[in-house]
């Protein structure tokens, strides 16, 4: 820290200093408050980073940028007088400096970089300049007291995120001077102007009649939301629109309405109704199902706790019911006939699940970290177990693999730590990587299917098992396949097989091969 002194708590920097060097100050804890001289230009990288103990800051009008990580973390700071000459906040500059309440941006600025004052948890209100083009992804995001967002006339580009996680946001205003971005008749959202596309609301938000497109994660993760009113000029609702609004509790469709994206409600827990009005030609509610069904393809999109599956759907969709926590069992009709992937994705207390004959497809991810899951019956009808299908089922204690499965592919059953033991059929040609990693409960597997080969990490970490037994030919075993597995004790393989075996498993488990009679 060449050139820079702290006394009695006081940081001081030599008038005639033009840069504060990377990291000059970084976690200086007795640091409680700065003098930074006029001649300063440039504060550089983690100058302050972590210096918790300083409650204030001056930044004198000579400085022109305030580089990365500046003032990350520091958590004891209140207040900070900006000075005009600003022009670039960079990416972390203030993040996590939980004590700011508030801050005002000064015309000079033209960007705010990503992350610059995320996990702002205390700050309440922000007043963005003027000359401010760019906010940087996440610039915002998890400043969970911020109650009020003004944005000047020059905004240009809001970056994803920006304000995501600001649950108490319930004011926001652009300057009827921005030409790129409006908050027209006083909707609480930014709107773009030239395309009607909503791109940020807030739990106040009014979608006035002229919006056309709810914009990828416009409501993402606004808990505060329970109720918001589409009107028949919105075509499009993006992915991830209202994902996480765990406050929301009912859904009306319009008419309008010819595109909803990928996890558009995912997460929405408080759900109990939803309805698409009678006139859409693209989407539906069929027989008050409480879910949204794609009308010409049969397909389920998206549902939820309440929903019940007509038996004239064919396919549960991406994402259909992911993160419906609340949803504990479900009957699943005859007519369906692929469960696409990660359709009940961490839905954490779904229970119990019979998946009818009639599915012949289980996409990747489809039960993944259904970890209320403790049985599971897979028909006759299935014939491959896609990437990850039930990977963090931990409740599940039992499964059977039917003689159908040809396929168990990457992750199919790992962390499962809740399986005791497992019987790969006769049918099964092909098993992926870490197939069964991490199931720290597995004791016993039986291999019966002539895999082409038992891939790397199949079973790495299952410290349980003790037992495996193998086909007559099974044609390469990675040498990664059973690493970790520190409590195997035996590998079971057919009579005269064990020479066989022993140019295909490394050295160190030759001694547990024990051939059958």
């Amino acid at each position: 820290m060449a050139n820079y002194v702290i006394k009695d708590g006081v940081g001081i920097i030599p008038e005639g200093t033009k840069t504060i060097e990377d990291s000059a100050f970084k976690s200086c804890e007795e640091l409680k408050s700065i003098v930074i001289p006029n001649s300063v230009k440039k504060i550089e990288f983690a100058s302050f980073s972590g210096c918790t103990a300083l409650t204030s800051i001056v930044i004198p009008d000579s400085v022109t940028e305030i580089s990365a990580f500046a003032f990350k973390g520091c958590t004891g700071l209140t207040s900070i007088a900006m000075g005009n000459a600003v022009e670039k906040i960079d990416y972390h500059a203030f993040s996590e400096c939980a004590g700011l309440t508030d801050i005002v941006i000064p015309d000079s600025v033209k960007d705010v970089g990503h992350d610059a004052f995320s996990k702002c948890s205390a700050l309440t209100s922000v007043a963005i300049g003027n000359s401010v083009t760019e906010i940087g992804m996440r610039a915002f995001e998890n400043c969970k007291a911020l109650t009020s967002i003004s944005i000047g006339n020059s905004l240009a580009k809001c970056g994803k995120d920006a304000f995501r996680g600001c649950t108490s946001l319930t004011k926001i205003v652009v300057s009827e001077g921005n030409k790129v971005f409006d908050s027209r008749n006083n909707c609480n959202a930014i709107i773009e102007t030239a395309t009607n596309k909503m791109i940020v609301g807030c739990k106040n938000t009014i979608i006035v009649n002229s919006v056309k497109e709810i914009a990828t994660e416009a409501f993402k993760e606004c808990d505060g939301l329970t109720h918001i009113d589409i009107p028949d000029s919105v075509t499009r609702i993006g992915d991830r629109a209202f994902r996480g609004c765990t406050g929301l509790t009912s859904i009306v469709i319009p008419d309008s309405v010819t595109e909803i994206g990928k996890c558009a409600y995912s997460g929405c827990t408080g759900l109990t109704s939803i309805c698409v009005s009678d006139g859409n030609k693209k989407y539906d509610s069929r027989d008050n199902c409480n879910a949204i069904i794609e009308t010409d393809t049969n397909i389920l999109i998206a549902g939820f706790k309440s929903t019940v599956i007509p038996d004239s759907v064919t396919v549960i969709g991406d994402h259909a019911f992911a993160e419906c926590a609340d949803l504990t069992t479900l009957d699943i009709p005859n007519s369906v006939t692929k469960i696409d992937k990660s359709a009940f994705a961490n839905c954490v207390r779904l229970s119990s699940i019979i998946i009818p004959d009639s599915v012949t497809e289980i996409q990747e991810d489809a039960f993944w970290d259904c970890k209320g899951l403790t049985s599971i019956v897979i028909p006759n009808s299935v014939t491959e177990l896609g990437d990850n299908v039930f990977k963090g089922c931990t409740g599940l204690t039992n499964v059977d693999i039917p003689n159908s499965v040809t396929k168990l592919l990457d992750g199919t059953f790992s962390e499962c730590s809740g399986l005791i033991s497992i019987v790969i059929p006769e049918s099964a040609t092909e098993m992926g990587v870490a197939t069964f990693a991490s199931c720290e409960g597995l004791k016993s597997v039986v291999i019966q299917g002539k895999l082409q080969k038992i891939d790397y990490n199949a079973f790495v970490d299952c410290i349980a098992l003790e037992t495996v037994t193998l086909p007559a030919g099974i044609g390469k075993i990675d040498k990664k396949a059973f690493s970790g597995c520190t409590a195997l004790k035996t590998i079971n393989v057919p009579a005269k097989k064990a020479d066989y075996y022993k140019k295909r498993l490394p050295e160190s488990l030759h001694s547990l091969i024990v051939e059958l009679a």
